[in-house]
């Protein structure tokens, strides 16, 4: 059984993906690091539940990979956005069998996590790249368990798209949230609602 670990907005640069969710989520992001391998970097926030937020983009300090970066990066355009999530499993050999489409494993590290994410050889995840990005911790203390709070609470998650019932079918045996849902719609989007002390914040 997958669980929901983390939602990101992307960016072309890390620069447009914090000031997006800043605004949209009335917080200041934390520092994050940058992922070597994919030559990508990040900014992140806690939230409630033990889920985090991550804002990330191409890191134009690091060499480019000879490779696709994970999560469409080398095509991402327009606005930063609301666009990917990415849940979290016990056993990725499991996982991977089970969804051959999420990619193959690739171990990543920064600083002192360790994790492994099923990553396309192409970067593109399915659906438009709405199908979740699915990784396993091997670390202990992954972040969301150890950013500190910011006081806000996922309330919900929408995946809009044409093929979104087919998606949720998909995840349907592995996969049981009651915050996510699905609904048809021409144009691919994410959307959450977050719970704060001050009311409902909205993020696209």
């Amino acid at each position: 059984m997958f669980e929901l670990d983390h939602i990101a907005v992307a960016g072309e640069t890390l620069e447009d993906a914090v000031r997006h969710s800043e605004e949209a989520l009335g917080r200041s992001l934390g520092p994050g690091g940058q992922h070597a391998h994919y030559a990508t970097h990040n900014r992140l926030l806690g939230l409630a539940d033990g889920l985090y937020f991550e804002a990330v983009a191409p890191d134009p300090s690091q060499p480019a990979p000879g490779y696709p970066r994970w999560f469409g990066l080398d095509e991402f355009a327009g606005p930063a956005r609301l666009d990917k999530w990415i849940l979290r499993c016990d056993d990725i050999a499991a996982a991977q069998a089970a969804f051959p489409e999420a990619g193959e494993p690739v171990h990543l590290s920064r600083g002192d996590l360790r994790w492994t994410m099923l990553v396309p050889r192409d970067g593109r995840l399915p659906f438009g790249g709405q199908f979740p990005a699915i990784l396993q911790w091997h670390s202990d203390t992954p972040p969301g368990l150890t950013l500190s709070p910011s006081g806000l609470r996922l309330e919900a998650l929408t995946i809009t798209g044409p093929d979104v019932a087919e998606l949720a079918a998909r995840l349907a045996p592995a996969f049981d949230d009651p915050r996510i849902g699905f609904e048809t719609g021409a144009q691919r989007r994410l959307t959450a609602a977050f719970r704060t002390p001050d009311g409902l914040r909205a993020l696209a």
